[in-house]
């Protein structure tokens, strides 16, 4: 229509002038940002495999069409593969343990520490929309390869943490229903081999897959519901939990990890990725509302029900173990045999309640680290490789040090409650490497276009980032402080710090965020000095 104008010579209205700067910011947008019509370029799903998203009337390009419940149900799959890394088995771990030492007072903190991680998948999923491009390769193309090196290693060593429990988590599920017979190396084995076979899947179309996800989440609400109605929590405690914020200092290092969980790296580059899997042109704004529009509705949805099955655990263990003495040294290897002691068998025992909604929310987050893995070597590297080769080499980096660790930590559970401490703080130290790219990312006007967060919305994404930051800081100090001894091994831990805030601050240099935060008048006046 603009264009129409200015050939004619005639003057351009308000409306026409706010509709030519639209299209002037869409067109930056897709010519910087838009997948690469090469085939050297890798994509996160190729245009046969993505859904068509039917609308009879396409003409009115900036238009959100009505709201359709035909079309949610189009857009509902990737915000529940997302929500799956709020259930793995490291979460369902910090669950069962705040609940069995804190009680029901660390229900409020749950709930808000969702409502965060919420919060940044939807900037994960915006950044997918709007662009048309996952986390990883823009990353690839925002830094210097150096940087971009670095960030994918990190996020490597964040994914393979994280894998590692997964697949422990799994395959003490896999002792636990078998009565024992299985050693936790042969329930590895098993479970990388599911995980293979469930991939197949994927090439029988993304909505075959995203129905096997739905049946391991139901499984798990099931599992973890009846262990919620079989052991009859206090109600009241229940509701007091939830709705009055109550920290003491005997609980705060699990108010830590309640809230350290919630953000996982490899999700926060997943998310970016799975978006891409309905058909999208970046080209029509009002396409692109109308999809993060159903995305933020699935997504919200999605994490609510995760809410609620954290939720189940935490009661479950709040109600059979908060103030006895196996409070303190519960986890998830003896997690079962604690429940079957306190409850006793029946016609369904609860242990293998346990074990059969602990081995869905391990294989779960399995298969979704495997494809958060694909995407992050793939963008990172821009590696066009077989996807079933992707997801080979992909579940090997993970795969062969957890049989290695299966091997050697088999025999003692304590040595397993160690490791399973390390882990989580291999993945607190690499959190600021996905959130840092993204909030730089979805701020920045010349990649997202007229989709670029507000100033409002960039603040409270910045604040949310540093307390998760400096809540993650407070975990790693605790435990350096606790774990370090020895000089050499003081040094080296020193040194790493070092290297590792430098990283960090060159990150936040160039996001240009700083004078926006908080910070901005110290920041420049500090810029002022130096001048």
């Amino acid at each position: 229509m603009s264009a129409q104008l200015r050939q004619d010579h005639q003057p351009l209205s308000h409306d026409d002038e706010e509709e030519e700067e639209a299209s002037r910011l869409l067109r930056s947008q897709s010519s910087s940002a838009l997948p690469s019509s090469s085939d050297d370029d890798e994509v996160a799903f190729e245009s046969r495999e993505k859904i068509l998203i039917v609308d009879a009337a396409d003409e009115d390009s900036t238009e959100v069409p009505p709201f359709s419940w035909k079309k949610l149900w189009l857009f509902t799959g990737p915000g529940f593969l997302m929500s799956i890394a709020f259930l793995d088995p490291g979460n369902l771990e910090g669950d069962l343990q705040a609940g069995a030492i804190a009680g029901y007072s660390l229900l409020w903190l749950l709930m808000w520490a969702t409502a965060m991680g919420l919060l940044v998948q939807l900037l994960s999923a915006r950044l997918g929309v709007a662009t048309g491009r996952h986390l990883a390769e823009l990353c690839r193309e925002e830094y210097p390869k150096w940087a971009g090196l670095v960030l994918w290693f990190m996020a490597e060593l964040a994914l393979i943490g994280a894998d590692i429990q997964e697949v422990i988590g799994s395959a003490i599920a896999i002792q636990i229903l078998s009565n024992g017979f299985l050693p936790l190396w042969a329930g590895v084995l098993i479970t990388a081999s599911d995980c293979f076979l469930l991939l197949i899947l994927e090439n029988y179309g993304v909505r075959k897959l995203e129905g096997v996800f739905a049946v391991l989440i139901a499984t798990m609400a099931l599992s973890f519901a009846w262990m919620f109605v079989d052991t009859k929590p206090n109600g009241k405690e229940l509701l007091i939990g939830i709705l009055v914020p109550r920290l003491s200092s005997r609980t705060i290092r699990q108010a830590v990890g309640v809230v350290g969980c919630v953000i996982m790296p490899h999700n926060v580059f997943l998310h970016s990725a799975l978006v891409q899997s309905r058909n999208i042109d970046p080209h029509k704004k009002g396409r692109v509302q109308e999809a993060l529009n159903y995305y933020s509705i699935e997504s919200s949805i999605a994490l609510f029900i995760s809410f609620i099955i954290n939720l189940f655990v935490t009661t479950v263990f709040a109600k059979g173990f908060y103030g006895t003495k196996q409070a303190d040294s519960l986890g998830l290897v003896n997690a079962g045999q604690f429940l079957q002691e306190k409850y006793g068998g029946g016609l369904y025992p609860i242990l293998y309640i346990w074990g059969v909604g602990l081995l869905a929310a391990g294989q779960s987050s399995t298969i979704t680290g495997t494809y958060a893995g694909q995407f992050i070597m793939g963008g990172f590297l821009n590696l066009r490789l077989k996807k079933w080769l992707r997801a080979l080499i992909t579940r090997g980096f993970a795969i062969v040090p957890t049989i290695i660790v299966a091997i050697i930590f088999n025999t003692s559970e304590g040595s397993l409650d160690v490791l399973n401490e390390w882990l989580n703080v291999l993945q607190s130290v690499q959190i600021p490497f996905a959130l840092i790219p993204l909030l730089t990312l979805v701020s920045k006007e010349q990649i997202m276009g007229v989709f670029k967060i507000g100033p409002l919305l960039e603040k409270v994404a910045w604040t949310v980032a540093v307390l998760v930051m400096v809540i993650n800081g407070y975990l790693l100090l605790d435990f350096f402080i606790a774990e370090v001894n020895g000089l050499l091994f003081g040094v080296v831990v020193c040194s790493g710090t070092i290297a590792y805030l430098a990283f960090i601050i060159y990150l936040v240099s160039r996001s240009g965020a700083l004078p926006s935060t908080c910070f901005g008048s110290v920041y420049k006046r500090f810029a002022d000095t130096d001048t």
